[in-house]
């Protein structure tokens, strides 16, 4: 084994068996280490982890992360525990692969009421269950392909059929108009053949084209070989970028930048049709771009709400050129932002909707892709599949979920709009207070962000040395929870934004507990006391 591998593997006591070796992502916990958040946590409810201390005893830990977005109810709701419980005594079917999951057909429906509520759409989405959002997301753009690829053939046929009727039409004594050869690059000498293998050979290489996806700057759609393309940050994309179809990144505050990208990219097909006793050449759109892909607030970017502004110009620009537009609420959905589906608070309709995270209930690992009748394709049921989706524990644990949220007139969307809003004025009066710190707080519902300004530049060598190795949002994480028992963590691409996504039962006394502790810190930033920030 050379040093580097040595490196790597860190000895335990007692952890991991008879070996004493690490060898689960040991490196990552080196990183949380450092950062003074690799904390073991034993119990957790509501809002609270528990860890214990060297004495034994529990200590209770304020958890802001919320599984990334997964716990809209809390940890452990007993509502959803008991549900469970019942479902494993009962001895409930988790591998009937291949025979009818009436459950799941349930979750199915009732997402399409509660979407059909929020959108005022009538028209059906058929559902395509899995287990992550990532995979969801992987669903969503396979499916977009194969729509793409039937397309793509149908109108294959078609030029194939006005080629020889052109080609009979000229055999009849039909005329070709003489800009069809000067476009297709061939002299009239050629003939109608040399016309057509010019036509053909030009069509090729449009056929052959690889598929583009589109999405905005600072998207994250998960990291499996497909989402990863989908996602902004570099670090996580480019080392496998030569593995899949690629996505041109649209900056959101330039909403007319997707009209530019598009007419930039923009690529025809050529069609040889015959009128009036004439063959004429024309040209006709080629869907080159797959799928729109966004989240309505940016998760991993930073905590960033989409615009209506943008959102509108999405939908335009898709429709115009019959670009599916899939909005992964992944983790801004499950009434987190205060409403089901936080794109239906900037008026963004989709053709494919991705739900993952909050729909397990924070017990299940279930997702679904939600695919528009109009764009759904039957085949794909066929050339697509996953072994743990769709069964019949997490699909009524998902069922149980959706009681849950959309109970007593939808009271947890109020209490997520109501908990974030009270939240979020808090953090503004920091901002406030503290301008030289905080830069910007952010977000809508409990799906809220803090970033404070680069360190890079302070007097203070601890801080500014944490700052230059993009390490301060992990730092002030380390600092909050060892000192303020306060569990954070930064946003994967805006490393110096925190993020907050607590349940809808954060109640006033942990938002005090928060305004403290984020005070504490922003005036140890002030004070540039980087002994007490990055030592303590």
């Amino acid at each position: 084994m050379n040093s580097a591998n040595t490196a790597s593997i860190t000895s335990t006591t007692g952890t991991t068996g008879t070996t004493g070796i690490k060898l689960a992502e040991p490196h990552l916990e080196d990183v949380l280490s450092s950062a003074g958040i690799n904390v073991e946590y034993t119990r957790a409810e509501r809002n609270t982890l528990y860890y214990r201390d060297q004495d034994g005893q529990e200590v209770p830990v304020l958890d802001l992360v919320g599984g990334f977005g997964s716990l809209i109810l809390g940890h452990n709701d007993p509502e959803i525990v008991a549900h469970a419980r019942e479902l494993l005594a009962a001895g409930t079917p988790i591998h009937a692969q291949f025979s009818p999951h009436p459950h799941a057909n349930r979750v199915a429906a009732e997402l399409n009421r509660v979407i059909h509520r929020e959108t005022g759409d009538t028209e059906p989405y058929f559902a395509v269950f899995a287990n992550s959002g990532a995979e969801a997301v992987e669903a969503a753009v396979k499916h977009a392909e194969l729509d793409r690829g039937l397309r793509l053939a149908a109108l294959a046929e078609e030029l194939a059929a006005h080629r020889d009727s052109a080609r009979e039409a000229v055999a009849a004594g039909a005329r070709v108009e003489a800009a069809a050869f000067e476009s297709a690059g061939t002299a009239p000498e050629d003939g109608i053949e040399g016309l057509i293998e010019a036509v053909e050979r030009s069509n090729d290489r449009q056929l052959a084209r690889p598929p583009l996806f589109l999405a905005p700057e600072g998207a994250f759609h998960g990291k499996l070989m497909g989402s990863v393309q989908l996602t902004h940050n570099e670090a996580f994309r480019l080392p496998f970028s030569a593995l899949a179809a690629q996505t041109r990144f649209i900056p959101v505050d330039q909403p007319d930048a997707l009209a530019k990208t598009v007419r930039e990219e923009r690529a025809v097909i050529l069609d040889l049709v015959t009128e009036d006793g004439t063959v004429r050449l024309t040209e006709r759109p080629f869907p080159l771009f797959c799928a729109f892909v966004l989240e309505p607030i940016q998760g991993e970017g930073g905590i960033k709400v989409i615009g209506e502004e943008f959102a509108r110009e999405v939908q335009r620009v898709c429709q115009e050129i019959d670009c599916p537009v899939v909005v992964d609420e992944i983790q801004s959905g499950m009434g987190r932002s205060g409403a089901f589906l936080a794109s239906s608070l900037i008026g963004l309709r989709a053709d494919y909707y991705t739900l993952a995270k909050s729909l397990g209930g924070g017990v299940a690992k279930t997702s679904v892709a939600l695919i528009r009748q109009d764009r759904y394709r039957k085949e794909f049921e066929l050339v697509h599949s996953s072994t743990f989706a769709k069964d019949g524990f997490s699909s009524q644990i998902a069922l149980k979920t959706l009681q849950l949220l959309e109970a007593d007139d939808g009271r947890a969307y109020r209490l997520a709009r109501e908990k974030g809003e009270k939240l979020l004025s808090v953090l503004e009066l920091i901002r406030a207070d503290f301008p030289e710190v905080v830069k910007d707080v952010r977000g809508r519902g409990l799906m809220l962000g803090i970033e404070f300004h680069d360190q890079a530049g302070t007097a203070s060598p601890e801080i500014r040395a944490v700052a230059e190795a993009g390490f301060l949002g992990y730092v002030i994480s380390g600092h909050l929870l060892n000192e303020h028992r306060i569990r954070v963590f930064p946003t994967g691409s805006s490393v110096n934004t925190l993020r907050m996504e607590p349940s809808i039962h954060l109640d006033d006394e942990e938002i005090e507990r928060i305004r403290r502790a984020l005070r504490a810190v922003c005036e140890i930033i002030r004070d540039q006391d980087g002994g007490r920030l990055v030592h303590a």
